[in-house]
């Protein structure tokens, strides 16, 4: 066995970037991810640097251990091949919308007649029930509409996107969590389910969590928002020559801070002494360590603050995260060869399972690479596979 998925066979009909995350976990986790295209793929092959058509590497990154099958599902063939590969599979995922996939004949009541046993995975912007559940959604529009473009507002008030795709990265995440539990349940019951991961409540969730504060006891008037959060001061400290994370939670952390910054008595001065404190006076505090920091070099602070026990870290850039010694000794970037695209960087797999540890079994493959031996499996002759992807 490796992985603990090994065994389970996923039906991946997703592109972009939230579906592609969550099926390339499961496939990480040992799945046999098979990844339907419509002949022009996904649209995410032609984004990036690449070294042939229709590998451009943001696909690169979020469609490793796949195989990639192209069916026409505008074709009555197409859908009879899709028909077949339901049969065979444990877990169906998409991000179309229900309406769109409900045209197409693969809603869930027509899914789940064809396999009672399968896990129906589905994410789009909104509930499912409510009116907005037709509505289209795309990160930039889940990071607005949840609060967290504005949360990351400018110092002129104006509100910014995160400059990562963030709500399709933490859906994606709880789309695939939420796979593995429904796998789970039918091992207990044996029965297949529906699911379905709104965008719009993931991430309002995920930025609630602390800055929903006084509502959460049905009182805004306490106010909303996570001070330390919300503070101008809570950004990464500029050094002599660089800059540095530094962060206490616990007041024992606090006090070696402080006495490494050679300020031991603000642990006894009343605005700082234990965490409701500190909270209130977050601003002051934070300015009192900026000023500190300033008078030593990065390395200096990293070699003061490890031998106090203070939890810190360096601020890299993007570049310097390939030479990040740290990512260095733990394998991370992992130099692979592509049969096509050639020298390549592969992200380790984050969760390690000692007994299923995953693996990187499959690179990301090309458009329609396997179209004839997955549908060869399923049963399908020549004459049916072309008439099914129009190869």
């Amino acid at each position: 066995m490796s992985g603990p998925l090994s065994g389970v066979r996923v039906i991946d009909l997703t592109i972009n970037v939230l579906g592609p995350l969550a099926t390339q976990v499961l496939g990480d986790a040992g799945a046999d991810v098979i990844k339907i295209e419509a002949p022009g793929g996904d649209p995410m092959r032609k984004i990036g640097p690449s070294r042939t058509p229709l590998m451009g590497t943001y696909y690169l990154n979020c469609n490793r251990n796949k195989r990639s099958v192209v069916l026409d599902l505008k074709r009555e063939a197409g859908r009879a091949a899709m028909r077949r590969l339901i049969e065979t599979a444990d877990v169906f995922v998409h991000n179309m919308r229900i309406a769109a996939m409900e045209r197409l004949g693969f809603g869930y009541a027509a899914a789940a007649a064809i396999n009672p046993r399968l896990i129906y995975a589905a994410s789009t912007g909104f509930r499912r029930a409510s009116t907005a559940a037709e509505r289209g959604a795309f990160d930039d529009i889940v990071q607005g509409w949840s609060g967290l473009a504005a949360l990351n507002a400018g110092l002129d008030g104006t509100p910014r996107f995160v400059p990562t795709v963030m709500a399709d990265k933490i859906t994606g995440l709880a789309l695939a969590s939420a796979v593995g539990m429904a796998l789970y349940a039918r091992e207990k019951t044996g029965k297949g389910q529906q699911l379905h991961v709104p965008m719009v409540e993931t991430l309002v969730q995920f930025t609630l969590i602390e800055h929903l504060w006084g509502a959460t006891l049905c009182e805004p008037a306490l106010g909303l928002g996570y001070g330390r959060m919300l503070s101008p001061h809570r950004r990464p400290y500029r050094t002599k020559d660089g800059f540095i994370t530094v962060l206490g939670v616990t007041d024992d952390q606090w006090r070696r801070l402080f006495a490494a910054i050679g300020q031991p008595g603000l642990i006894d001065d009343p605005r700082f002494s234990d965490l409701t404190a500190r909270t209130a006076n977050v601003d002051a505090m934070l300015a009192i360590v900026a000023d500190a920091l300033a008078a030593r070099t990065t390395a200096e602070w990293t070699r003061i603050l490890d031998e106090a026990d203070v939890p810190n870290g360096a601020v890299n850039t993007l570049e310097g995260l390939l030479d990040d010694a740290y990512l260095q000794e733990t394998g991370f970037f992992q130099r692979v060869t592509h049969p096509t695209e050639g020298p390549m960087n592969m992200m380790a797999i984050p969760p390690e399972f000692d007994g299923t540890p995953g693996a990187i079994r499959r690179l990301p493959p090309k458009l329609g690479e396997h179209t004839c031996e997955v549908l060869a499996e399923a049963g399908l002759g020549a004459a049916e596979i072309e008439a099914a992807s129009g190869l």
